[in-house]
């Protein structure tokens, strides 16, 4: 498990190193604590890796991917975005490995200094270690953008 993570990390690492514009690093809180990455591709386009830990009834370990397009809303205030996007979710939770798709759709706002502040919604399907049921969390971001 300690060399998934330091992969991760390595990778993450070398893709900021390569391309380092826009990019943002943080915390994503919700139901779980997670460590947040985003990395833009466009403008309207960017990936982000979470990684958290999960708390309550599901305990363990989460990682997630998802590829997000971006909309601006500077029509409503200046700094203001909207994104939806689609991945995949990978978890160990009490001891059972979980793979599903899951979806994201929130706001963020991006102030003056390199700080963004997202709140957003991550529905998900589970399909293994069986099909579970729609389910989802609300979490609030604050990330470093770079």
């Amino acid at each position: 498990m300690k060399k998934i993570i330091f992969s991760l990390i390595l990778a993450i690492g070398s893709i900021c190193l390569v391309n380092a514009q826009d990019n943002a690093i943080g915390l994503r809180l919700g139901y779980s604590a997670e460590a947040s990455f985003q990395h833009a591709l466009s403008s309207a386009n960017r990936l982000e890796a979470d990684l958290g830990l999960n708390f309550g009834k599901d305990n363990g370990l989460n990682l997630s991917g998802t590829y997000q397009w971006v909309w601006d809303l500077s029509a409503l205030s200046q700094g203001f975005n909207w994104y939806a996007g689609v991945g995949a979710g990978l978890g160990i939770w009490d001891k059972e490995f979980a793979l599903g798709v899951i979806g994201q759709v929130g706001i963020e706002y991006h102030f003056d200094i390199p700080l963004q502040v997202s709140l957003d919604y991550r529905p998900g399907i589970w399909f293994i270690p069986d099909v579970a049921g729609p389910g989802g969390e609300i979490a609030l971001g604050v990330r470093y953008k770079f």
